[in-house]
Parts: C-alpha cells; structure tokens; sequence
C-alpha cells in the first residue's frame, strides 16, 4: 500500500474515534434505527414503488428496440431532442432517487447514451412538481424557484458533463437475452403507446402522497387517487390478456425479476447503513447526531453549503420528505444557501441509491455523478445565499 493511502486510512479512523458517538454504536439503539429504517422503506416504498418500476424497466427491456433507445438517446441523436426528452420524461414520473434506478437501469442497458440516461436519472427525483409546489408555499417562493431552475438547469449540464468525460468510451448494447423476435412489429405502435402509459400511471397515482394543505387539484387526485389505481390494474389485465402472448409475457416477467434481483439486495443494504449512520427522517437515533448537522450548515460559508450538499446526497429522501425536514433544519438556524444546497443534492442522490447506481454504471461513474452533483448544488447554494 502506498504511504499516502496509509496515511489517509490513519486519518480517516482518527476521525471516526473522535466524532463516532460510541456509547450507542455497541448498543441496541442504532441497530434498531437501522431496522426501522429498512422496514420503514419496505412498507412504504417497495409495493407502491419499486415494484411497478421493475415492471417498467422489464418493459423497456423487452418491449423497446434498442435501435430506437439508441436513436432518440444514443450518443449520436439530437442532443436537443434527447435531453428535453430525458429531462421532461424524469418529471412525469416524479419519483425517488431509489424508485428511479429500475428505470434508468433499462434505458442505459438498452443502449442510451451516458448523458441522457444522467439527465433522466437526475431529473425523475429532482424536477418533482408537487415537490417544487410544496417548496414554494412551505419555504417560500426565492427558494422554490431557486429549486426550480437549479433542478432543470443541473438535470441537463450534468448529463452534457458526463456525456463529455465518456465520449470516447466504447460501450457494448449487444441485444440483451430477453429479446428474440419480439423487435418485430407485433402490434401498431398505439397499442404498446397505451401499454406503457398505463405502467406509467399506475406508478405515479399509486404512490400519490397527501398534499395536506396543498392547491384543490393535487387533495382531489389524493381522495381518488386509490380508485385510479385500481382501475388502471383492471385496465393492464386486458391489455395484457388480449394484446399479449405469452412469450412476450413470459419475457417480461424474467426481465423484470432480473432488475429486482440485481437492485434490490443492494438497495436494502443501503437503506439500512442510511438508517444507522443518519437515523430515520426527524429522529435523532442514528451516529451522526442532528444537532451537528444543524451547527455546520449555518451561515452561508462554502463549508457549510459543502457539508449540505453531502450531507443531503448520503440521506434517504422519500418524496415530498426533504421539505418539513428541511423546514424543521432552518428553524435551528440552517443558512439559505444550505438549504439550496440540500435540496437540490438530496432528493437526487442517497446512499443506497449510490451503492446500486455503481453496479449499473460502475464505480467511477458513480462517483463522478455524485461529486458533480453534491459540488454543484455547493456552488449554487453559496451563490444564493450570498445574493438572496
């Protein structure tokens, strides 16, 4: 081993000695929040979310032809077209930084370029409408818009920037097991049109969340939004019963299982360190307490934006969460260019999201997306609490 990641080792023990809080680390307190943390994010999440994702990624798998994946999104299509695609097709969904993986896994699988496939990736859980709503009337309406053109602007600058590291990267978009003839026009395009709308939609009115005070349009969807759901399952039966065969079917469900089971080991074990090292959203049970967190993000210094921004990308946010916890981190001081910051790094990036983007990516990947994204909310928290 080479002196200066010896050194970096030492360094990095050092600190966990001095700041570990490990009078609980031994205890039961920890390890339970990690629990409750992992059987938190399975109650609420794995059903209504990451299950119709899987679906959705075994479909485009199955049921989109990579020559189209690569021409709307491969490396040599309209950048343009391909972007505002990404960007706007990530909003629709509007879903969390886990949720959105099968996804993503999919397209990038299925021949999408790096940078497109980013744009999608960031923008599903960042560019969240009712999100950016709540922002607004719980926070204001400076950090709201501030959220808003900081989420659409680094959705597509971090996919040109990472479209522009691997230019030159060969990548092999071999025709994936799953599909053998089903690339032949098996039904008019409508059909499949209507097929994956409907996974869309089961999707995003399944895991509609309660807008409490929100405007009359988002509390009517909430009171019917079980009905929509359950009409939209009907509706997918016979789509799938009369416009399927069974190949096709078949197809599907393997590709599927093959999404669920490469992502969601890693994710639950992402979950659970999420659990012990920050605690449960609004409990103060994990290693690193909240208390400190609220000391280093006062003020607007380019540290405490930085600690924000990573603070916020190693953090599970499910939806629509990061705004009371945000709203309870500023009334204990926390600066407004941190809160930018947080905002705009957290819901896009967690640490179990991380773990499983590294094995669809790879490592390095991985990493540059994280430090582009935590570095740039950085800056533009700084900028923003320096003017505003």
């Amino acid at each position: 081993m080479r002196e200066k990641y010896k050194l970096l080792v030492m360094i990095v023990i050092f600190i966990l000695l001095y700041f570990l809080k490990f009078d609980t680390f031994l205890s039961k307190t920890v390890l339970l929040e990690g629990f409750l943390m992992l059987q938190e994010y399975v109650r609420e999440h794995v059903l209504l979310c990451l299950i119709p994702a899987f679906f959705i990624a075994g479909a485009i798998s199955v049921f989109v032809s990579q020559t189209s994946v690569i021409k709307y999104f491969g490396p040599n299509a309209n950048k343009l077209l391909s972007y505002t695609v990404a960007s706007v097709s990530g909003t629709i969904l509007a879903v969390c930084s886990c949720t959105v993986l099968p996804i993503f896994a999919g397209i990038f699988k299925n021949g999408a370029g790096i940078g497109p496939a980013i744009t999608f990736l960031y923008s599903g859980p960042a560019i969240n409408v009712l999100a950016i709503i709540l922002t607004t009337r719980v926070l204001g309406f400076e950090i709201g818009l501030a959220r808003t053109i900081g989420a659409i602007v680094f959705a597509i600058v971090i996919g040109l920037i990472m479209s522009f590291i691997y230019r030159d990267e060969k990548r092999d978009v071999s025709k994936n097991n799953f599909v053998s003839d089903l690339d032949k026009e098996l039904r008019p395009l409508w059909k499949t049109t209507i097929y994956f709308f409907n996974l869309v939609l089961i999707l995003i009115f399944a895991t509609w969340g309660n807008p409490q005070d929100s405007v009359g349009f988002y509390s009517l969807i909430y009171k019917v939004h079980w009905y929509l759901t359950v009409g939209l399952l009907i509706s997918l039966f016979f789509i799938l019963k009369f416009w399927f065969n069974k190949e096709e079917l078949s197809s599907w469900i393997i590709a599927s299982w093959t999404f669920a089971k490469q992502i969601f080991p890693l994710l639950l074990i992402g979950v659970f360190v999420a659990g012990i090292l920050m605690g449960r959203p609004g409990h103060d049970n994990g290693l690193i307490a909240d208390k400190y967190i609220s000391m280093l993000v006062g003020g607007n210094s380019f540290r405490s934006n930085m600690f924000a921004s990573i603070s916020g990308a190693l953090m599970y946010f499910a939806t629509l969460t990061e705004i009371p916890i945000l709203q309870g981190l500023i009334g204990s001081g926390m600066g407004k260019g941190p809160s930018l910051a947080l905002l705009l790094s957290g819901p896009a990036l967690s640490l179990p999201s991380m773990i499983v983007l590294s094995k669809i990516v790879g490592t390095k990947k991985m990493l540059v997306y994280v430090i582009l994204v935590a570095l740039m909310s950085a800056v533009v928290g700084l900028i923003y609490g320096k003017y505003f």
